[in-house]
């Protein structure tokens, strides 16, 4: 069995320390709240849970936790539970204002991350999917693929002004999020050769302490 050894960082004297539990798939689209949980230094232990079987490592029912049966969601010392990866890492950002992963909330920058975080969630995620069903048809998957090509090619045209991430010169929870989802492009047979901004976004990303750290902790080669 894989045994988890999170990275615990001290926090910002002007911000309470909130215990954390992130219970994860390795993989799956939690690794992007885990990847930010590192960036901003929070203290908190990861659970995994394997989705086939509705069961957590420790052997609880993950039904108890989360409803939705999918991971992530984000358990935190009062017994809260927040699900959702795009509500979860601003959470997280908000929480560690200091680490500097969300611009302020209510400014037009704050707007644009919600923007491109959306834009993961709704278009280039949920694109992906028929190609990790096991019922989905040589058609549907074709079908998925062109979907998936061409949310990809328009994520390259952002890049195109020759910013170093989403946002521009800062690492965001949105990179996070890009990270985790234009990877799966390598499984799927995709692969990112045709997008070299994107590529180069993506070889950036895997180089910060940070996602080497959880890619580590979850078992994945880099």
């Amino acid at each position: 069995m894989l045994v988890l050894t999170p990275i615990v960082r001290s926090l910002s004297t002007q911000n309470k320390a909130l215990i954390m539990k992130l219970f994860y798939a390795p993989g799956a689209c939690s690794l992007s709240p885990h990847i930010v949980l590192r960036e901003a230094g929070v203290t908190f232990t990861l659970e995994k849970v394997d989705t086939v079987t509705g069961t957590t490592e420790s052997g609880a029912d993950y039904s108890r936790i989360n409803a939705k049966g999918y991971v992530p969601a984000l358990q935190i010392e009062d017994g809260a539970v927040l699900t959702e990866g795009a509500a979860v890492v601003q959470f997280i950002a908000d929480q560690h204002p200091d680490a500097k992963l969300a611009p302020a909330a209510g400014s037009l920058e704050r707007a644009r991350l919600q923007e491109h975080l959306n834009f993961i969630a709704s278009e280039l995620h949920k694109a992906f999917t028929p190609l990790f069903k096991p019922d989905s048809t040589d058609e549907m998957k074709t079908a998925a693929k062109a979907n998936v090509r061409r949310r990809l090619g328009q994520i390259e045209q952002q890049l195109a002004d020759g910013r170093d991430y989403l946002m521009g010169e800062d690492f965001t929870v949105a990179d996070a999020y890009l990270f985790t989802v234009a990877n799966w492009a390598i499984p799927t047979g995709i692969g990112l050769g045709a997008w070299p901004r994107l590529k180069a976004l993506v070889t950036r990303i895997a180089e910060r302490p940070s996602v080497k750290a959880a890619l580590a902790a979850e078992g994945l080669a880099a």
